[in-house]
């Protein structure tokens, strides 16, 4: 069956912010043109497509995942010809385009991203997004399908099914998040077959003393646990409920002061390789029915300074970053099933560019929120990306708010 080949649709014009420019505001030119200098991948002689375009043009990739290469091209074509006052080049082929990418190390889209995706959040103006002083962070991994091509399934791997394997690669990702915000500060891709904490662990290095991180059950191993504590973050995790745990000392808000050890090794009798950590339980009503058990790990000990029940509360902030998950596949990727790119290493570029997508939109909401001071909460990340898509720059000063709940 022939492929049809999608459109941009009417009243899309990425030009209106790639030339005047909300991506440029986010991802200044000048950065983009350091990190590819020195990566020595930058522009050596005039092009119609310059390498500057090209990390742009990777980034509306995700903004139009329903459009093809070429018109995503002539749309990032037409805003550079708009700025520089000159005529547009004209179309080029799809397979001229991943040339252009290729030029591009993947590298340059994750260092992109660690320098300019901080987190957005004031204390001022947004105190949910702290918790005594401390900016609330959640890490967590999820897996998305790439293109069913050789190379892909050689470098991620299938991951297995009743009926033997998947039918398509996946890639597993991880990500750190502002809880509030839902900026994405942090991001990491492995292959499927790459252990979960192998990809999340490089995210640490984003982890400081200002933040308290949270996270699900899978990354409170003591080593894990020991690596994210070096960081000076706090942090609240949740472990196994049917995890042995010694009392060591009850606390007054019913919380209790225990310790871990590594699992294996000498080590595990060592009393001087022991950290303290603080024990929260409690239960929740299932929608299924019954109850279910929480237990949480903390490294705020002091129950008088960080009450059982405020951290009980608290922890169940983490599913923003499941609803993270849910914006980038869902909301901004649409109805494709995997991303588009059929070598591993453009893959690994387009998902960065998909999170400087994501980055782009959320920018754009808390900027536009903290103007007319409204909460993220109450803004529609569905309606920013189609206002991003094709609204006039001023539009971002109306924010579109999310429809009323009943």
């Amino acid at each position: 069956m022939a492929r049809t080949k999608a459109a941009l649709g009417n009243g899309a014009r990425l030009t209106d912010f790639l030339s005047t420019s909300l991506l440029a505001r986010v991802y200044p030119s000048s950065l983009i043109g350091g990190l590819l200098d020195t990566h020595k991948c930058n522009s050596q002689r005039q092009r119609s497509f310059p390498a500057t375009a090209v990390v742009y043009y990777c980034m509306a990739l995700s903004l139009y995942p329903e459009a093809a290469y070429a018109d995503v091209f002539d749309a990032v074509a037409q805003g550079l010809a708009w700025r520089c006052r000159t005529q547009a080049p004209a179309s080029i082929k799809a397979s001229s385009i991943s040339v252009a990418r290729a030029r591009l190390s993947w590298p340059i889209f994750k260092d992109l991203q660690e320098h300019a995706c901080q987190p957005l959040a004031l204390a001022a103006s947004l105190p949910d997004a702290f918790y005594r002083g401390l900016r609330l962070m959640a890490i967590d991994g999820s897996n998305f399908e790439v293109p069913d091509e050789p190379d892909n399934s050689t470098a991620f791997g299938y991951p297995g099914s009743r009926t033997g394997v998947a039918g398509y690669p996946q890639a597993q990702c991880a990500i750190l998040v502002e809880c509030a915000t839902h900026a994405i500060v942090g991001a990491n891709i492995g292959a499927y077959r790459d252990a979960e904490w192998a990809v999340c662990k490089p995210l640490l290095a984003r982890l400081d003393a200002s933040m308290l991180c949270l996270a699900d059950r899978g990354f409170n191993g003591y080593e894990y646990w020991c690596s994210a504590q070096a960081t000076g973050a706090q942090l609240l995790w949740r472990c196994a409920a049917n995890r042995q745990l010694p009392v060591i000392k009850p606390l007054s808000d019913g919380s209790f002061l225990s310790e871990i050890r590594p699992s294996k090794g000498a080590a595990r009798r060592n009393k001087s390789a022991a950290v303290s950590v603080r024990v929260i339980e409690y239960t929740l009503p299932s929608t299924t029915g019954g109850d279910v058990r929480y237990r949480l790990l903390s490294t705020l000990l002091d129950c008088e300074h960080a009450p059982a029940l405020e951290l009980a509360a608290l922890y169940h902030k983490r599913w923003e970053v499941e609803s993270v998950f849910d914006e980038l596949k869902t909301h901004l990727h649409q109805r494709r099933r995997v991303l588009r790119s059929k070598k591993p290493d453009l893959v690994r570029q387009e998902f960065y560019g998909w999170v400087l997508a994501h980055y782009a939109v959320r920018w754009l909401m808390h900027s536009a929120g903290s103007v007319h001071d409204v909460e993220p909460g109450e803004l529609s990340f569905v309606a920013n990306v189609q206002l991003l898509k094709r609204a006039q720059p001023q539009s971002g000063a109306f924010p579109p708010r999310a429809p009323a709940t009943a």
